[in-house]
């Protein structure tokens, strides 16, 4: 486990010393003005924009797995997600939607394309260096 502290939170001096464990976390105590205290375990913090994105693809019917693909984060975060933030769940509708991860020259022959734009409802995002276009087919 990694741990990261070289000054006091309170006031800020950089002497401190290991004050035994705390819940599995380290306890540290500063010599100058001998307040205790404990850090958090550095972790893998997911950046916000994958949370939004995740969840924008939810609301659009992508599936789980889908996202889990086109962003790289798993399912089963994004499914905490959903239920974290509260999203209701998305009720069965007559639509399939379908994705196509795309270059910046492939957008533009994309959307140069009229019949591209012409089938229907289309949405375009940036998913880090590429673009990906959600379009909706109809069930049968």
């Amino acid at each position: 486990m990694l741990y990261l502290q070289s000054e006091c939170p309170k006031c800020h001096h950089d002497q401190i010393t290991k004050s035994g464990m705390v819940k599995g976390k380290q306890r540290y105590k500063c010599k100058k003005c001998s307040y205790n205290f404990t850090v958090p375990k550095l972790g893998k913090e997911i950046d916000h924009k994958y949370v939004i994105k995740a969840l924008q693809l939810y609301l659009e019917g992508v599936s789980y797995r889908e996202i889990e693909r086109i962003l790289g984060v798993s399912h089963v975060t994004v499914m905490n997600w959903v239920k974290k933030y509260n999203i209701p769940k998305l009720e069965k509708i007559g639509y399939n939607p379908q994705y196509q991860m795309l270059n910046h020259s492939e957008l533009l022959t994309f959307v140069i394309n009229k019949e591209n734009l012409e089938e229907g409802t289309a949405m375009i995002t940036n998913v880090g260096a590429k673009y990906m276009v959600i379009s909706w087919e109809k069930r049968s």
